[in-house]
Order: structure tokens, then C-alpha cells, then sequence
């Protein structure tokens, strides 16, 4: 499976299965676009008038050579690899803990109903917490490196819960041999001084929620008193960015579609001094006000290309930055297993509320159909697991012919659920998006490999 495109002056060629990039000149990339369905006096007939017939002729040999070489028109070899996935023995590598069901923003596109998940307020008690580290360590299996993420709500409402998590999570890593990476996601409300020094000690990464100018992010994630939250907690993420040598954080706004112009938003992350950053589309119901529609989506794909111009103009003149959809390793990148089935949702990767019920993933919390168990008994209805094991990139109708399905692996589970009723569909405007930022990704390494 080949996919051709045509962007910021060139010629790229992915050969999808693969996953070798080819920037090429016009006549590869029209030969290309015939070699297949084509031999080769055909083709020479198709372009003699415009090229010699022996560049044409050369041409078509270097393709050939590519094709036997394994980088053009490569057959797809990953399908064998997901026909053992339900057998597997589910080990579990990461957890997000809901240390708050309660927030102190009202954001407006909340999925959680403003940090409550529709249902009611509530703190995780330090039990909880220490038992699902237990939980974890119990069912990681040989796996030494565990992810726990402590999420809301806003976490920082029960922090003092966060870090003595942290300090069992310490005392246990020895003892077991595991290596736990904590990463905290905040609004910032609450981050002083104190949350910064504690940090930067145990939290492998930071999360810092922002979603651009200071009108954007205060129309849309004000306090629960109607105020804008901007200038409270841009001064408060600058220093922690600072901090933290600009290293392991990131910057993570919303973009709808009140705000269409979302590059000048992560610009404006830029400008601000930033280093590590995300802009992530809104999810939800189209009757919003601020949903993104799919009558959106040329506005967007401008976006993205005027983003991915600034991004190499920045990064040639020395003061670049990193967005994250725009880092992609087309040199080796994740595993087989990944690229196949994404981000291990309701196996590898567990929500859990804060009085201990486990769920597939954060955004499906609340639902009590897919309600996997909890962290005292241990997962008691392991069909759920099954049914997620199974998503995957083969799983999906809409996947099979998408040039982008190894890098997305077949999107979020979450959002499939929300539109088509099904896990194992996929969310359309958000696939566009997607097959965009890939594309963008991809010129940007050639336009940067020109330095």
C-alpha cells in the first residue's frame, strides 16, 4: 500500500506497510502513481513527450529495485501478529488514578461533568490508593517499569493523598523490583511552591492544562466563579517549565470550534516560552456549540500546515519547540503490538475512580458496562478485557485501507464508543485530523533533513 502526497514544495512517497518515507522528484512520483497498475513500455508511452525515455526508463528500474528491496509496495506482514492477542495473559503496566472527582474549573467541553463524571463528588482515600498499587504490582507480571497517572478532577484537591501514595508507591519498588514513573495532570489552580519542589522530585512527567490565549482558555475553562483562569496559572506553568529545564512537561490545551485558529494557540504556547507541547481537538456531541464539525475540517487542515511552517521555521533558526503530533520516529517507533492496537486501553492501561472500581480508560468511567471489577477483587469480568484485546487496527472497517492506521492504531476506543455505539469503529472527524498531523509529521522530517 502506497500513499502519495503533495506538500510545503514536496513529493513524498510512504510506502505504508513498511513505513519507508521516499521524497522524490515529479517523474518518480508520477511513475509511482502508475507502477502497479502498469508496465513498463506503458509508462514510457504515458511520458515520453515530457521525459527522455532513458531518465523514464531509470526511472522505473530504481522503482523496481525499491519494490525488491522491501520499501515500495511492500505486503502487509503485521495481520499474524494479532491472532494470538486474546490468548495473551493481560498484563497491566499502567494506571490513572481519579484522585479527585471534583474540580475547582468548570470547563465548558468537560468530559468528566466538571470533574464529578456525572456522578458524585468524591476523594480517593489513601487505602484505595496504596491498594492500587498492590493491584498493579500484582498483575504486571515481569514488567519493571509502572506508569500511574494521578488525574481528576484536579488532582492537586487531594494532594496530600498524592504523595502518600508516592511515598508507599517508593517503599515498594525495591522489595518487587519495579520502577514506578508517576505523572501528575493539573489546571494549576492550586500549584504553589511546595507541589513544584514535590514535582520535581517523584513526577516523571507533568501535565499542565492550557488551551492557548488568554480569550480562548478563559472563555472556555473559566473557575467555578465565571473568572478566567490565564493569568492565576500561566505565571505558576512558566516557572515549573523552568524548573524542570523545559524538560518532561507538557503543555496540553483544547481546541474547538470557537477557536479554528489554533496554531496562533500553540504559538502562543511558544512565545510564552514553552518547550513541550500539545493541542488536542475537542470531543463531543456535534449539537454544541463549540463541537468541531466536519464543514470545520478545511480550516483545520490550514491550520496544520501553517503550524508545521512554523514549526521548521523555528527549528532552523534555533529556537524550536516540540508539538506533540508532529513527533513521529520513522526510524524505528513503537513495537508491532502497539502499532497495532494502540494505547492498551482495558488491558495494559486501567482507569481507577476513587473508591476503586476499575474501568477500561478515564473517558469511560462513569459507565457501568464497562465496569471491569476493582482494585480489592481484582478484575471479575475479564470478557470486557477480551473485547479490548481485540481492538485493533484489524478490527476496524474504516482502518483497513488508512494510510495513517500504524501510527494511530486505530484511534481511541473511547470515541469509536461515543459515535457508533462500538469500540471497534472510528471516530470520522477525528481520523481527518489525524491523516493530516501524520502527513505534516512526515514533511517536516524532510524539510528538516535539509539542513
Amino acid at each position: 500500500m502506497i500513499h502519495q502526497y503533495k506538500s510545503n514544495g514536496y513529493n513524498i512517497v510512504l510506502d505504508v506497510n513498511s513505513g519507508s518515507v521516499h521524497v522524490v522528484d515529479d517523474l518518480t512520483y508520477d511513475i509511482i502513481s502508475m507502477y502497479e497498475d502498469n508496465d513498463k513500455d506503458t509508462i514510457i508511452e504515458k511520458f515520453k513527450d515530457d521525459y527522455s525515455i532513458s531518465d523514464i526508463s531509470e526511472v522505473y528500474d530504481e522503482i523496481t529495485q525499491l519494490k525488491e528491496d522491501g520499501q515500495l509496495f511492500t505486503e502487509d506482514i503485521y495481520r499474524q501478529y494479532i491472532t494470538d492477542f486474546k490468548k495473551r495473559k493481560t498484563v497491566v503496566k499502567a494506571l490513572c488514578l481519579h484522585i479527585a472527582h471534583d474540580c475547582n474549573l468548570a470547563c465548558k467541553y468537560c468530559f468528566a461533568g466538571k470533574g464529578e463524571y456525572n456522578g458524585k463528588k468524591d476523594l480517593m482515600s489513601l487505602e484505595v490508593g496504596k491498594r492500587a498499587l498492590d493491584f498493579l504490582i500484582e498483575n504486571s507480571g515481569n514488567r519493571r517499569n509502572l506508569e500511574v497517572d494521578f488525574f481528576g478532577g484536579e488532582p492537586l484537591m487531594n494532594f496530600d493523598v498524592v504523595k502518600g501514595i508516592v511515598e508507599y508507591g517508593r517503599s515498594k519498588e525495591k522489595e518487587y523490583d519495579k520502577n514506578f514513573r508517576f505523572t501528575l495532570t493539573t489546571n494549576g489552580i492550586l500549584l504553589d511552591d511546595d507541589v513544584m519542589e514535590f514535582a520535581n522530585k517523584e513526577m516523571s512527567n507533568v501535565v499542565l492544562s492550557l488551551d492557548g490565549r488568554k480569550e480562548v482558555n478563559d472563555e472556555m475553562r473559566p473557575t467555578r466563579n465565571g473568572k478566567g483562569s490565564y493569568d492565576l496559572i500561566v505565571p505558576k506553568f512558566q516557572k515549573l517549565a523552568e524548573s524542570r529545564d523545559q524538560m518532561n512537561y507538557y503543555v496540553r490545551g483544547t481546541f474547538t470550534h470557537n477557536n479554528l485558529d489554533f496554531s496562533n494557540d500553540v504559538i502562543h504556547y511558544a512565545d510564552l516560552g514553552f518547550k513541550q507541547m500539545s493541542m488536542e481537538p475537542v470531543v463531543s456531541e456535534y449539537d454544541e456549540p463549540y463541537a468541531i464539525k466536519e464543514e470545520d475540517l478545511p480550516k483545520i487542515m490550514e491550520e496544520y500546515d501553517k503550524l508545521a511552517k512554523e514549526y521548521i521555521k523555528r527549528r532552523k533558526e534555533g529556537r524550536g519547540f516540540n508539538f506533540f503530533h508532529f513527533m513521529i520516529d520513522l526510524n524505528q517507533g513503537p513495537c508491532v503490538a502497539k502499532r497495532l492496537s494502540g494505547c492498551g486501553s482495558g488491558t495494559e492501561y486501567l482507569a481507577v475512580t476513587p473508591w476503586g472500581d476499575l474501568y477500561p480508560c478515564h473517558q469511560f468511567v462513569g459507565d457501568e458496562k464497562f465496569m471491569l471489577g476493582n482494585v480489592f477483587d481484582g478484575i471479575t469480568k475479564p470478557e470486557i478485557c477480551d473485547e479490548f484485546k481485540l481492538c485493533n487496527v484489524y478490527a476496524k472497517e474504516k482502518c483497513q485501507n488508512c494510510f495513517a492506521r500504524y501510527y494511530c492504531s486505530g484511534g481511541c476506543a473511547a470515541n469509536s464508543y461515543k459515535f457508533h455505539g462500538t469500540i471497534n469503529d472510528a471516530y470520522d472527524i477525528g481520523c481527518e485530523m489525524q491523516r493530516k498531523r501524520v502527513e505534516c509529521s512526515i514533511m517536516i522530517k524532510a524539510a528538516l533533513a535539509d539542513e
